[in-house]
């Protein structure tokens, strides 16, 4: 096997500058540059020099043993000057060393799911801390890499593979007396199971959009005052505003941090009767992505109507342009409202995230919907009695199949390659 490097912190000139070194000849790299190997896990200061004694940089070096490192082989980190000619000049002397080549994207968190060191819920859980832009993305990633989905996919695994025993159990003594009667132990475990599963998946899509974001459509008729409040939110002028109607043709997003969670907020074309072929294209995609938006916003200036809008009992109703109405409401022009509108947007959005579960992704969702209806049909077996016994425990079987795949047991290879491009070099 390679000994790979990287640089593991950011690109460009910096205090600090980290190379991570792993596999078989990660120590000995250190008596490459003629320095001596320091006892694991203590920070000291090498000099480090090239093949021509050339001196480098002055690094604090830190050496792991394989089993107490990140990839679970033995590492080596280098803390140099963050130089981009010293980062060259290092990286360029560990491409001389034999045996030792540049890592590829994401290629030591992948050694760290081969060795052990993580699940495959836990890889999607870091590469999902490295893009956390908010607090709520921060703590559901650090969750997930924690290790929460996989210990939940571990005692589904018990429960269910002490069902297909119990099963198995009265299939190998079909010919004898069996004293107990294991159908309730079986469709308690199983009920337990498919409940938790249930839960999981109805909390997934919460999930989702907090590692995503959540999406707010800002609607309403024409001159309604839509864009104006959305340059007001962005704190720019994120989109063109004038008094004549249908000057919004197209979807507008707008991304922002509203009180720790990811919002995407949208304005879009006024609704509203036309001829004009361009805006009639650009009302229909306003409905289109309303409609499929988290929340909407519903601004109005008079009764008009939102044709063509499904409307839901958390969206907020407001007036807009109240600089000129005088009758409350929000405006984007003087400001007036809108702290108050951004906390009630983020209250409801607050809201629905505490239903958050430990499945992120959806894959997860779609393993965990699968395994409820593998289970429904192992019931069903179940209930038929012992003679369909062989067959439940075929179906229980499944679903731990399916389960396996979340944390990277089974049949994930076709997944590994776009997992872990998406990471950086030296992750």
């Amino acid at each position: 096997m390679d000994t790979i490097y990287a640089l593991a912190s950011a690109s460009g000139k910096a205090g600090v500058a980290i190379v991570r070194i792993s596999g078989p000849d990660a120590h000995s790299a250190l008596t490459y540059f003629g320095a001596r190997i320091p006892k694991m896990r203590e920070g000291v200061v090498r000099k480090l020099v090239d093949s021509q004694k050339v001196l480098l940089d002055e690094s604090l070096v830190l050496c792991f043993a394989a089993g107490k490192s990140f990839t679970g082989e033995d590492t080596t980190e280098l803390h140099l000057h963050g130089s981009q000619a010293i980062i060259r000049a290092v990286l360029k002397s560990l491409s001389d060393f034999e045996g030792f080549r540049l890592a590829e994207p994401g290629e030591f968190t992948r050694r760290a799911l081969e060795n052990g060191c993580l699940d495959l819920a836990q890889v999607e859980g870091l590469a999902d801390l490295i893009d956390a832009e908010t607090e709520m993305q921060r703590r559901q990633a650090l969750k997930v890499l924690s290790g929460a989905l996989g210990a939940k996919a571990e005692e589904w695994r018990r429960k269910l593979i002490r069902s297909a025993a119990l099963l198995e159990a009265t299939i190998d003594f079909a010919d004898e007396d069996v004293p107990i009667d294991v159908t309730p132990e079986v469709l308690e475990l199983i009920n337990g199971v498919q409940e938790e599963l249930k839960a999981e998946s109805a909390g997934s899509h919460i999930s989702e959009r907090i590692r995503e974001g959540f999406e707010v459509a800002i609607v309403g008729p024409p001159n309604a005052g839509k864009s104006t409040l959305l340059n007001a939110l962005a704190g720019r002028d994120a989109a063109i505003t004038s008094e004549f109607a249908g000057t919004t043709r197209d979807v507008i997003e707008v991304r922002m941090d509203l009180e720790g969670l990811a919002v995407t907020i949208l304005d879009t074309a006024g609704l509203r009767e036309t001829e004009d072929f361009v805006e009639g294209i650009g009302i229909e995609r306003a409905i289109e992505r309303a409609n499929s938006a988290d929340l909407r916003v519903l601004l109005s200036v008079d009764k008009s109507g939102y044709p063509g809008l499904i409307q839901h009992p958390d969206d907020i109703l407001i007036s807009g342009k109240a600089d000129l109405s005088g009758n409350g409401g929000v405006s984007g022009k003087t400001g007036q409202g809108v702290s108050s509108l951004v906390h009630q947007i983020s209250r409801i959005l607050s809201e629905r995230a505490q239903g958050a579960v430990t499945a992120t992704h959806e894959r997860h969702r779609i393993a965990i919907e699968h395994g409820i209806g593998a289970l429904e049909s192992a019931r069903a077996e179940v209930l038929q009695g012992s003679e369909r016994a062989e067959f439940a425990a075929e179906e229980l079987r499944s679903v731990v199949r399916r389960l396996d795949a979340i944390v990277g047991r089974v049949d994930v290879e076709h997944l590994l390659d776009e997992i872990f491009s998406s990471f950086c070099l030296g992750k």
